[in-house]
Order: C-alpha cells, then sequence, then structure tokens
C-alpha cells in the first residue's frame, strides 16, 4: 500500500501540472484573442482608408 507521503506527492504533481496546463491554455487563449483583435484593427483601418478613397473621386 502506498504511503501517504507518496500519495500527498502524487497529488500534489497531479495538481501542479493541471495548474501549468491551464496557464499555458488560458496564455494561448489570451494571445490569440490579441491577435485577433489586431487583425480587426488593421481591416477597420483600411476599410476607412478606401472609404476615404472613394468619397474623394465623387
Amino acid at each position: 500500500m502506498a504511503s501517504s507521503r507518496r500519495l500527498a506527492d502524487l497529488g500534489y504533481k497531479v495538481f501542479s501540472g493541471s495548474m501549468i496546463l491551464l496557464t499555458l491554455y488560458g496564455g494561448f487563449l489570451c494571445s490569440a484573442r490579441a491577435y485577433r483583435y489586431f487583425q480587426r484593427q488593421d481591416q477597420l483601418q483600411l476599410a476607412a482608408e478606401n472609404q476615404a478613397e472613394a468619397i474623394i473621386k465623387d
């Protein structure tokens, strides 16, 4: 039978491993959202420039 110390060590390793994975996943979600935000800003800037050019031509 496993001693209580080995069981506690295993529980700690499982818990800390899951926290590491959760942190990595959170970082991935945050960076993906930031990437989409900046892509959207670029699209809006381009659309505004195209709209201004269309108004000037008229």
